[in-house]
């Protein structure tokens, strides 16, 4: 029988023409009817090279999220937005025009940065729609829009009028290379190679020295006080005493405070603003006046003495030298300390006071920690990163930033008392530029007013997501029906920003979680398992892998290759090599198509045993797909399909597809079963594999397209997986006897065919030619 299918081999490029029918089709539109399945898809930064391999196959992932809720019969909401605000466009700006954002005039500046991103995005966009996603892409937001923006300052005007937003000046983090505050979740800590310095105190009016250990004596300026544990005997009789700081000649006094850890060094702390921390708060539990040492261009201040005017580390360097050569050094260690990085320049932060707006999250913990707790996460592992960060909160969150290219916080301040206004929510604000909308000062009257200069943390855009996809306070009736949204998928690394801020603000906003589910990816890594970075040279770009191999090779690389969770190594190698399970199926496929359709037949063992195995596989699949974690179908489709059905059934049953020395009704029933699973597994497939499973379920079994099937269900077949082992270990010993003999696979061979195996003796005979 020939084969209607006539191309021998799967043809990536047919991807092509399957995207524009599938575009022109419309069948991935949403209604917001039935049972709504929400997506709450992470809006990518295209800032430098838009993706790597592993970003990639990221949302090659929430895209089988999207095509799995269908397949359950869901109508799906899969929102497409791209993220533009913030800090990496305006160094990717400055960079690309060679020029400084506070040497440039602000609106000159923020039009270079509106289309900076623009062919960073249309990339990105490509790279989307060559993977197959099924998203929106007719109405997909930046959040730089007018629109998004508009939502942003609205919630903050909403939140300010609930009392939620309050203005303070704190020590905060400080990024000096980009010029802002940065929040708690916007730090990494690396282990850096550092000096500790042990320096020598001298005790006012005695021949004693007390040591103390620090990595940052540039500070010393800034030293209000020397604390010592309370418990510790050393120290009994000079608590309260002066010690002199070294180089500086001041006097301090020696304090005890439990924080003091006895067994640290001398046990003696000196208490400085603010080398960390927990400078911060001993400066608050001991109500210690504030020295500010290093000024906001990271460079140290006048109080610095001699030292003023160098950067940190300059002055660091300069002073251990001095300390040194006026005798005040004990002994100087090379260890490897701890070290707050700016996740944003990646330079080591400094804590500096600045007045600063905050959203209060402290006392939301306890309700976050509630909501989080009913949150499931896929898989359930990465819970426990967002109740560690949750453990650490200890002070509200930072939200105003001294940048251009963000959101403006929508605030106008009375020239004449200095009352700050917001406006009414709807309309998007930039204080900087326009003019007051508000008539009069509601403190003095006065009708003169100064528009705020700063803008928000872009963490206060993109924690609106869920809100701005469910068109909140837009449109009431979607809202309704599609919020809370259903799934949040990201990566491990912004559970602690991006998780936790969206909690944070949709239940501060709507009483609400923003998502019943979480799905956590872990990190793309090169082949060798290191991270992947442009300094290194191991990033693969993900666009020219797709064109070469497809996109189809890729996504079931992605799923293959990738346990839910965990980080997962790419390599181009690895993808290639997926290429030949489509192949298999393939031929597998093209070898059906020249059997006609046959809707039922007398069933054999031989048929009886694959379909007990397709029951086997079909919930196997449906624990996986049920539970986002694609490695489950995605291994068991491919080692059914290769190792059973394709290796062993298609080959016990050749013979009586074809009739031969079979009654008609064996016949219909080696051909209904073999459709039976390959209509079952492109089904099974086709979230996974969306291109290769619908051009061949249109060209074997409906005009329609796969992608509006309904999962299969196992059909409750009588079990003879029983046999299975017994099957493949006769077939293999056949085979390998042959091979041992010089016997091609279709000569004949003398073998007993063992009594299990009776059921199954006319379909092995036929298939081994066993005599």
């Amino acid at each position: 029988m020939e084969p209607t299918i006539k191309e021998t081999a799967w043809n990536p490029e047919i991807e092509k023409q399957i995207l524009k029918q599938w575009d022109e089709s419309h069948i991935y539109d949403f209604k917001a009817e039935g049972d709504v399945f929400v997506i709450d898809t992470p809006p990518p930064y295209p800032s430098g090279r838009p993706w790597h391999i592993g970003a990639a196959s990221h949302y090659a992932q929430i895209d089988m999220i999207a095509r799995t809720a269908r397949m359950f019969g869901k109508n799906v909401l899969f929102p497409i937005g791209i993220d533009r605000n913030g800090l990496p466009v305006e160094m990717y700006t400055e960079k690309k025009h060679n020029i400084r954002m506070h040497e440039t005039e602000r609106g000159e500046f923020l039009k270079l940065c509106a289309t900076a991103l623009d062919d960073l995005e249309a990339e990105m966009i490509q790279i989307m729609k060559s993977l197959g996603l099924s998203g929106n892409f007719a109405e997909y937001y930046r959040t730089d829009s007018e629109k998004y923006r508009t939502l942003t300052q609205s919630t903050f005007i909403e939140m300010w009028k609930k009392g939620q937003i309050y203005l303070a000046n704190r020590p905060n983090n400080y990024d000096w290379v980009t010029g802002t505050t940065i929040a708690d979740a916007e730090i990494t800590y690396e282990e850096i190679p550092t000096k500790l310095v042990h320096m020598k105190f001298k005790i006012k009016e005695s021949d004693r020295t007390i040591i103390i250990a620090s990595t940052r004596p540039e500070l010393l300026c800034a030293c209000q006080t020397v604390i010592v544990n309370p418990d510790d005997e050393r120290y009994a009789d000079v608590i309260r005493n002066k010690v002199t700081i070294p180089l500086v000649n001041r006097e301090v006094e020696i304090r005890t405070h439990p924080s003091a850890e006895k067994e640290f060094g001398s046990g003696a702390v000196m208490v400085c603003s603010y080398g960390d921390q927990n400078d911060v708060a001993l400066f608050r539990d001991l109500k210690l006046e504030e020295i500010a040492a290093v000024g906001m261009n990271g460079r140290m201040k006048e109080v610095a003495g001699s030292y003023a005017g160098l950067k940190v580390k300059q002055a660091r360097e300069k002073i251990i030298e001095d300390l040194q050569n006026q005798g005040f050094v004990e002994k100087i260690e090379n260890i490897n300390h701890r070290t707050p990085i700016s996740e944003r320049s990646k330079t080591a932060i400094e804590i500096i006071s600045m007045e600063e707006y905050y959203l209060k999250q402290k006392d939301s913990v306890e309700k976050i920690k509630e909501l989080g707790s009913k949150i499931d996460f896929h898989p359930s592992m990465h819970k426990q990163i967002l109740m560690n960060w949750l453990e650490s909160i200890s002070i509200d969150w930072p939200i105003s930033r001294r940048r251009f290219y963000g959101t403006e916080i929508p605030i106008w301040y009375c020239k004449k008392c200095n009352e700050p206004h917001v406006p009414e929510p709807g309309r998007y604000y930039r204080p900087w530029k326009d003019p007051s909308p508000i008539s009069k000062c509601t403190k003095c009257d006065s009708t003169e007013f100064v528009g705020e200069h700063r803008t928000f943390d872009t963490w206060m855009d993109s924690s609106v997501s869920p809100l701005y996809i469910t068109k909140y306070k837009q449109d009431e009736e979607f809202f309704k029906k599609t919020y809370p949204t259903t799934i949040r998928p990201q990566s491990k690394d912004i559970v602690r920003t991006w998780l936790y801020y969206t909690i944070l603000r949709c239940e501060q906003l709507t009483g609400k979680t923003p998502w019943t589910d979480a799905w956590i990816m872990g990190y793309g890594v090169d082949e060798h398992g290191a991270k992947m970075s442009k300094s290194k040279g191991n990033v693969i770009d993900p666009l020219p892998v797709i064109q070469k191999f497809g996109a189809d090779t890729f996504r079931f690389w992605s799923a293959s290759e990738i346990n839910l969770g965990y980080d997962f190594r790419c390599s181009e190698q690895k993808i290639e090599t997926t290429k030949k399970f489509l192949s298999k199926l393939w031929n597998v496929s093209r070898f059906l198509s020249g059997f006609p359709i046959i809707n039922s037949g007398t069933l054999s063992a031989s048929d009886k045993w694959i379909l007990s195995e397709l029951d086997k596989v079909i919930e196997e699949c449906k624990k996986g797909y049920s539970e986002y974690n694609f490695f489950v179908p995605a291994t068991a489709l491919r080692e059914f399909t290769w190792n059973l059905f394709a290796a062993h059934y298609i080959e016990m049953v050749k013979g009586r597809a074809y009739s031969s020395g079979f009654t008609e009704q064996e016949r219909d029933g080696a051909i209904f079963t073999l459709h039976k699973v390959l209509s079952s597994v492109l089904i099974l497939l086709a979230p996974i594999t969306p291109f290769i499973t619908d051009y061949l379920w249109q060209n074997l079994y409906s005009k329609d397209t796969v992608h509006h099937q309904k999962f299969v269900k196992s059909e409750g077949h009588e079990d003879w997986t029983r046999f299975t082992k017994e099957i493949t270990e006769f077939n293999s010993e056949v085979w390998n006897k042959k091979k041992s003999m010089n016997l091609s696979l279709k000569d004949t061979i003398e073998m007993t065919i063992p009594e299990n195996l009776e059921p199954f003796s006319k379909d092995l005979k036929a298939m081994h030619n066993i005599i």
